[in-house]
Formats: structure tokens, sequence, C-alpha cells
């Protein structure tokens, strides 16, 4: 039985809050194997933590249990849930964090609203639900997943973030920047993405399961971010000189707008929400 617990917050590593919440999963589940995916996501930023485990979550064996906790709204009257889908479990806060990971696993899913404090902390924080709710919940689960029924009263329904904009326009697929990552790469909304054959790319959209596969002639296609135009799309950084600006697909399929040992993100000016276009041939 798989007894690992993933970590995603935007609570950094500066302070105790990330090892608080190991420590408490540990008096639990002494067994459990906790890994960090990050605690680096932009303070508050539910769209980007979501947008983190989307592309992270499938990497992980079947029975893991996700705790995520990027929670502006600790406190409040919002829910704290617990969810089901394909083998896989997460703990967090109502709070659309979890949309597109449930997205991409069929949309099929159990939600219960975290309503038994035997499996809290006692006395928990209004502030430090990380630590007094869904650390403790997510170690319980790790431990003994037929507890799951026992957290609480079903959800009909979870709060959905909308889909990050992927759209036709003309010749244009136009999406957007979802997040800039630790090496300035800009990461866009337009995928996803593999190479078919040769010099052509096959897009298959992420969040519009309609759609069929699109082939385009990737020399010939051309992206657009502010004023900036990129010619054709290369399959590496080193297919351009040093510092120079290049668009390609990313490791998860996304096109990706980068600089070959360069900060893309600082040589544009770009930031999260902002429009891309990609012109086909």
């Amino acid at each position: 039985m798989s007894r690992v617990v993933a970590l995603l917050t935007d609570f950094g590593l500066r302070d105790i809050y990330v090892g608080a919440m190991k420590a408490v999963i540990l008096s639990i589940c002494p067994d459990a194997r906790i890994v960090d995916i990050t605690h680096a996501v932009r303070r508050q930023n539910i769209r980007e933590a979501a947008f983190d485990l989307l592309n992270s979550y499938q990497f992980f064996p079947a029975g893991t249990v996700f705790c995520v906790v990027v929670d502006p709204g600790v406190g409040s009257a919002r829910h704290a849930i617990a969810v089901e889908s394909q083998g896989y479990r997460f703990v967090g806060p109502d709070n659309g964090v979890l949309t597109y990971a449930l997205a991409r696993l069929g949309g099929d899913y159990a939600a219960v609203k975290l309503e038994e404090p035997r499996f809290w902390r006692e006395a928990p924080s209004q502030t430090f639900h990380g630590r007094d709710i869904f650390a403790p919940v997510a170690a319980h689960l790790a431990r003994s997943p037929r507890c799951f029924a026992q957290l609480g009263g079903a959800l009909e329904d979870i709060v959905r973030l909308p889909a990050p904009e992927l759209r036709f326009a003309r010749n244009n697929l136009i999406g957007e920047v979802m997040r800039v990552d630790h090496f300035g790469n800009v990461i866009t909304s337009i995928g996803r993405f593999h190479w078919a054959s040769g010099a052509t790319l096959e897009l298959s959209d992420a969040w519009n399961r309609a759609n069929p596969p699109l082939l385009i002639e990737a020399g010939q296609a051309r992206v657009s971010i502010g004023a900036h135009e990129l010619r054709g799309i290369s399959r590496a950084y080193h297919e351009v000189e040093r510092g120079e600006l290049l668009a390609q697909i990313d490791s998860n399929g996304y096109l990706e707008i980068a600089a070959n040992q360069g900060d893309a993100a600082g040589l544009l000016d770009v930031k999260a929400g902002d429009r891309v276009a990609l012109r086909l041939p």
C-alpha cells in the first residue's frame, strides 16, 4: 500500500510551517513517505497552485494523498474538503485549487466536507488549517484510506476555477501566461503538444476534449507576446544563441517562451495572465 503524502503549498521554506505539517503527518502515520511538490507557489495564488498540481500529480503512484494548502480564505466559511478520484486522494480548501487536476482525471470524483474533529488536531487554530486540519486528515488517509467516508458529509459539487484561456481567433490560437518558473521561462495555456514527426507538432486541446488534434508545421508558426514576435518553434534551448529568446514545447507539452541561459520573463516584461498568440500557417 502506498503511504505517500505529497505537499503543495505557498508557505515557502523560511518559516516553520512546512516542518510543522510534516511533524503532524509523521506523528499520525510514522511510515508515511512525504514528498514536497513545491512550497514556492506565489502567495495566495490558487490558480498557480492548481496548475502546478495538474502538472505533477500523474507522476505519483496510485494511492498517493495530496495535501494542497494555498488558502487565502483560512478561518472563513469556505469548506475544508477531501476528494477521491481515480485512485488518488486530495485534501485542501474548497477554493478551486483541485480544479485542473480533477478535470484531467475525467471529472469523476467523490468529495466530502471535513467535519469530524477526531481526524484533526485538538483545538485547531483559525489561521493554520494546514497543520491542524489538512495535514492530520492527509495522514489518516495515508494510514487508512477507508476512513475517507468517515471524514464528513458528502458534497455534490465543489468550487471550480474557470478554464485557462485557450481559443481560436481566425488563424490564431489565443492563450495566456499561466506561470513563470524559477528560470524565467514563460509557460502558457496553449497545449498540450507533442512532436509528431520531423518538424511537425500535434496539439491536443487539454481544456476542450471535443476539439480534434491539430497538426502544425513548427517552422512556420509565429508566437506573439506583448510587442514581441518569435518565428518558429524550437525543440530545445541550444537552438538559439545564449541570451536569445525562443518558443519551444516544455516538458509537460505546453508552449513556452524561454531564453537560452537567460530570463525570458524579465526580457519580455510579462507576467501570469498576459495574452499569448500562436499564429498558425
